[in-house]
């Protein structure tokens, strides 16, 4: 019955050498800029606080001396309260957006995000530091549907062959985002006009990308207005999936007991730490201890991640031609390109905290290296949930991110208690830079020894049949096996 329902599936969808080419661009790569751009403006929100803070507390970085500043000192606490709201929703995101389409969840939590932007300058002067936190807890609890909402999302958007390149484009966003708003940020509060205006900013231009998602945005292939039909054909035939597939109940179970789930929820503990160390202290680090002033700070601040945003494109390409090519298996490019993307910035930073405080240009191309090469990440345990279930990859991602934030959380407190009021110690930044690298390099172990890049048994839970449907495909009349699935029951 199962062969039955297959060879039936298969003449049904037409799936030919035709249906195998790939189409040109298209509206799949539409989606994929779309989601570019909401990353970048997410990424703008969450990182200019970690730029304006140094003008909020400081009033010697404005020409304005009616620009108001703050006598925080709890700046590290401050930065971190993103992340107490950032860790709550996000499995919630991932089975909600499955459940009810992720379209409108992005309108609306981008909507939220930027009114709690805007609202930072004015609840800052009447709250204080307590202002600015309620602010970012908002924020924290909207942006939490967007990583789950883009996985669920790429899920259906990006067949196999183009996963690393699409993934790579999408989650270039978080480097861009940061290259844009740190010397942005950074230029208009040690301007006359001061800080405030960098959250309206952002602010508008999330508003400005929610619009744009109403007209242009879509849930799947199947209900996009302007796709064609090659393009929709082409994307559910290489992912074995259409609207009816999508409508299963999702195996708990069977996420929480797969060892290749828990692969990439450890890769993202060490990412989560690592990186937010680096987002959000080193703007600060830069200045008290590399004497940095506001504008060199920002631009500074800014160059790692213009590495990562290039890195990201090169490891991309790379990816997905060893795959292609079959040069490697699609576990063990995600398995490398991890493995490169978290011991390189890990000795990096380890270096990085043994430098004189002299060594200014050698510690900034450090700095750039940790950064930039942490990009291969993103063909690793970033876009790993996919390889896993396209159809649960959102829910998978939720539970990964959600709770690998709550080192978010940790890691800049962890920072409170070892530099303290002491920020210009560098010895006692050596110990952040330390902690940081271990914790890198004990996730991707983790991640190597468990992790696999094969389509698990439990994405076809509910279905009819028991086995994927696109095992074989049509060719000159004879069905042969189909190269993009490598795994079924049998994991």
């Amino acid at each position: 019955m199962v062969e039955k329902n297959r060879n039936d599936r298969i003449e049904n969808d037409e799936v030919d050498v035709e249906a195998e080419k790939t189409p040109g661009l298209g509206i799949r790569h539409i989606i994929a800029t779309l989601l570019f751009l909401l990353l970048t403006i997410a990424y703008g929100m969450r990182v200019n606080l970690s730029v304006a803070i140094v003008a909020m507390t400081d009033n010697s970085t404005s020409q304005n001396p009616d620009i108001p500043t703050y006598d925080w000192d709890n700046k590290s606490v401050i930065l971190s309260s993103f992340f107490w709201g950032y860790i709550w929703l996000q499995i919630f995101a991932g089975q909600w957006g499955r459940t009810y389409g992720t379209k409108w969840l992005l309108v609306g939590s981008m909507f939220i995000n930027s009114t709690a932007c805007m609202l930072i300058p004015v609840l800052s002067d009447s709250f204080g530091s307590y202002g600015a936190m309620a602010c970012r807890v908002l924020q924290g609890l909207s942006q939490g549907f967007f990583f789950p909402s883009i996985h669920n999302l790429l899920g259906r958007w990006a067949p196999p062959s183009e996963r690393s390149r699409l993934g790579t484009v999408v989650f270039s966003g978080v480097a861009f985002g940061t290259i844009f708003t740190m010397p942005i940020t950074g230029f208009i509060s040690a301007s006359w006009v001061g800080w405030p205006p960098t959250f309206y900013l952002f602010g508008a231009l999330g508003y400005g990308w929610a619009i744009t998602w109403v007209f242009l945005g879509s849930n799947g292939p199947g209900d996009h207005k302007l796709i064609s039909e090659e393009e929709r054909t082409y994307i559910e035939t290489s992912l074995d999936t259409n609207e009816e597939t999508q409508k299963t109940a999702t195996p708990w179970k069977a996420i929480f007991t797969s060892l290749p789930t828990w692969a990439a929820i450890v890769g993202s503990f060490g990412q989560n730490w690592g990186y937010s160390t680096l987002l959000t202290e080193m703007p600060n680090y830069m200045n008290k201890v590399m004497k940095f002033d506001m504008k060199s700070n920002g631009m500074l601040s800014a160059a790692p991640y213009l590495a990562l945003f290039i890195f990201s494109f090169v490891f991309g390409q790379l990816s997905d031609y060893l795959i292609n090519t079959s040069c490697i298996s699609r576990g063990g490019a995600r398995k490398l390109f991890n493995s490169i993307g978290t011991f390189v910035p890990a000795l990096a930073l380890f270096t990085l905290g043994f430098l004189p405080e002299d060594a200014t240009t050698l510690s900034v191309t450090m700095l750039v290296i940790a950064v930039g090469i942490n990009a291969a990440v993103f063909c690793g345990f970033q876009v790993n949930p996919i390889d896993l279930s396209p159809k649960y990859s959102g829910i998978i991602m939720g539970i990964a991110n959600g709770s690998s934030n709550s080192f978010s959380i940790i890691a800049p407190i962890v920072v409170q208690l070892v530099v303290g009021q002491n920020e210009s110690d560098k010895s006692l930044w050596r110990i952040i830079f330390i902690i940081a690298s271990c914790v890198y390099i004990t996730s991707d172990i983790f991640f190597v020894i468990f992790a696999s890049g094969e389509v698990q048994w439990w994405n076809y839970s509910g279905e009819k049949e028991e086995q994927p449907n696109n095992l074989t495909v049509i060719h000159n009349n004879t069905e042969i096996p189909n190269p993009e699935v490598k795994s079924v029951k049998s994991q």
